[in-house]
Order: C-alpha cells, then structure tokens, then sequence
C-alpha cells in the first residue's frame, strides 16, 4: 500500500509540474486561441509521457483555460473582455464571502498576523515611490513584486474564512487571465492604488472586530478598484501584447 500511495504521490507530482509548465506556456502565447493542443505531440515536446500531460490537459481545461472539442482532446480557449469583466465580478462576490467567513469565525487576533505581514510589506514597496511604478511603466521586478504580495494578501484573507470549498472556487476564478489580483499588469492607473492599499487596511480592521457585513462589502468594493485598474490597462492590449505580458494572447481584441 506504501508503495503504491508513493506511486500515485509521485504521479501527482509530475502532473502538477507540468500543468504549471503548460499553463505558463498558454499565459505566454505558445498557443494560439482555438489551437487544438494534441496530447501525444505535447508529450514529445516537453519530453515526458503522455500520462502527466493528460492529466495536465484535463485540469487546464477544469481551470477555463482550455476547452474539450468535438473529436477528442483540447482546444485554447480564447476570452472576450466581458469574460474577465464577468471573472472580476464573480471574484468580488467569493472574496467577499471569504472576509465575511473571515470575520465571523476568527477566534484570536493573532490569525491576521500572516495577512498584517502581507500586507506591511505591500506598504513598504509604495511608500519606497518606485519609478517603475509609475504610468505607462513596463514589467519590471518591482512591479512583479507587488503582484506577488497582492496575491498573497488576497490568498491569506481566503484562508482566515477556513473553507476549502470556497478556496477551491477562488482558485478557478483566479486562473483566468487577468482576473487573479497577482495579475501582472502595468499599473497604468497608479492613482487608483492607494485606494486599493487603503481597502488592505480596512478590510483587515473590519476582520479583527468581527464586523462581518462591513468586511464583506469592503472587499466586493475592493475587486471594482481592480476592474477600473485593468480597464485602464486593456485600453491599450496591442502595447501589453507587445510587452509580452502574460495572458494577453488569449484576449479577442475589441471590433
């Protein structure tokens, strides 16, 4: 039993990796929306079997980045701007209910120590007044940081509201292009920003006094500052094309 549950662990191990590897082979624009991608040719490409890739294949498409086709296999999903306005809202709507679960079932002050820490270190990079945080600015590692610690932020206000199921549906909606608060994308709108850094501070005060109305309708406000910071961004999608940043190739441009 040992040996086959090691089998299976290691199994699982290697399919995840490779579903990272083809999901940031997707976000990159190695596919093109509507490809079929062929699980054998993908298999020889990468270099492993095809088990792993299958596998990889199927939870990808489980995510919305892929999709099943008639004859078999998966084909690249291509969104629409209202698909990742419609991730945004459902997002608002499960973040929300993830600080109001938050609120209601904190039990010591000392919980919000991961997300305070997240969130001082998201503070210290904005008061540190980074050019490459300014408008119009490129990818750069400041910039990639500050998606890292939204992310973290986000993720660790889901795990205060203990609900496996409701971070699983999170996941789902954060595998989206451009609807994950750890998207990386230009801050083009950096005016918006310390709104979105005053909601942090807020929603996490809310948590601690157990106010579960008030942390769950700050944090439904919180996802529109993202929406109003991301329709500043796709204005201009051929320059974050050109910019390669990640998932920009899956978006149908604007007739």
């Amino acid at each position: 039993m040992a040996r086959a549950s090691k089998s299976r662990g290691e199994r699982d191990s290697h399919s995840g990796r490779t579903a990272v590897r083809l999901r940031e082979m997707l976000l990159k624009g190695e596919f093109r929306p509507g490809e079929r991608i062929a699980e054998i040719p993908l298999a020889a490409r990468l270099g492993i079997s095809r088990t792993p890739v299958r596998l990889a294949l199927e939870k990808l498409s489980q995510e919305g980045l892929l999709i099943p086709t008639s004859g078999g296999g998966f084909a690249v999903r291509e969104f629409t701007k209202q698909d990742i306005w419609d991730a945004l809202e459902m997002r608002g709507v499960l973040e929300g209910m993830a600080a109001r679960l938050a609120a209601e079932r904190l039990q010591d002050p000392d919980e919000l120590k991961t997300l305070r820490n997240w969130n001082a270190q998201i503070d210290e990079l904005m008061a540190a007044g980074s050019a490459a945080m300014q408008p119009g600015s490129g990818p750069t590692d400041e910039l990639s940081r500050y998606a890292e610690l939204n992310l973290s932020f986000h993720l660790a206000l889901v795990d205060l509201a203990r609900s496996p199921m409701l971070r699983w549906a999170i996941e789902r909606i954060y595998a989206i292009p451009f609807a994950s608060p750890g998207a990386p994308i230009p801050v083009s709108g950096r005016e918006i920003m310390p709104a979105a850094i005053q909601q942090h501070h807020e929603i996490m005060e809310a948590v601690a006094g157990k106010d579960a109305n008030r942390a769950e309708q700050l944090t439904r406000e919180h996802a529109l500052v993202a929406r109003r910071n991301l329709e500043i961004a796709l204005k201009h999608l051929e320059m974050l094309t050109a910019l390669q940043m990640p998932g920009t190739s899956l978006i149908k441009p604007s007739v």
